[in-house]
């Protein structure tokens, strides 16, 4: 679900399928044409409608339903350049919508699910993710060992984000590809991941705080490993 100006300014930039688009006039939108081109269905609403769709306190009356792109594991191809991001059990589709729009911001190759709870088709998502949840490849896994084997069978060195590790993330070099995999908000890692016996790599926490946000930890891991890897 797409509400909003800059979020349909947003949708129009990607090859996103827009299947229905809902249209308020009385809402104030008037230069819909572009949306509604694209849309496979348009439908005119009322505003007593738009009142019970909308998720917003003020809608311009402008809904879309998108499709989100589908990327299978086997059309990967990776170089030493490449990076990518595990999100293991996320639970909150705004940082979810984060780690997506973060993803794309260090140039990453693919956003990996695993043990997921929040959906990237919730309407939240989009909103956090700046749309770029339409463009990003996001591919989800039903195990994680499964995970665990696609990036091994890539070559990849896959570093853990763990508060606990002895490790600063400062210390690996990053020179091939490269996964960073992060945890959820209330519980961390999954215990299955440190199974696999990858390194554990942790920010050093200088406050009273053990711990940051896992958007904001990822950003840190991920422009790191981007900065080595471009000479920065």
């Amino acid at each position: 679900m797409v509400e909003g100006t800059w979020e349909h300014e947003r949708l129009l930039t990607t090859t996103a399928t827009v299947e229905t688009f809902f249209w308020c006039p009385e809402a104030g939108a008037t230069d819909v044409a572009r949306i509604a081109d694209r849309a496979t269905e348009v439908y005119r609403i009322s505003e007593k409608l738009l009142a019970r769709l909308s998720r917003k306190t003020r809608s311009d009356g402008l809904i879309s339903i998108a499709r989100v792109p589908e990327w299978r594991p086997q059309t990967f191809r990776f170089t030493s350049r490449s990076l990518v991001l595990v999100a293991d059990g996320v639970e909150y589709a705004g940082n979810l919508g984060t780690l997506i729009r973060t993803a794309d911001a260090a140039n990453a190759d693919c956003l990996v699910l695993t043990s997921r709870r929040a959906r990237p088709t919730h309407p939240a998502v989009y909103s956090a993710s700046r749309g770029t949840v339409l463009s990003t490849p996001i591919v989800e896994f039903d195990d994680i060992p499964s995970a665990a084997a696609w990036l091994r069978s890539h070559r990849f060195r896959v570093h853990l984000a763990d508060p606990a590790a002895t490790g600063t993330y400062r210390v690996p070099q990053y020179d091939g590809p490269t996964a960073f995999v992060v945890g959820s908000e209330g519980s961390g890692l999954s215990r299955a991941w440190h199974d696999e016996g990858f390194d554990a790599v942790s920010i050093p926490m200088l406050g009273q705080a053990d711990s940051l946000n896992v958007a904001l930890s990822a950003g840190i891991l991920l422009f790191e490993a981007r900065a080595r890897k471009e000479g920065w």
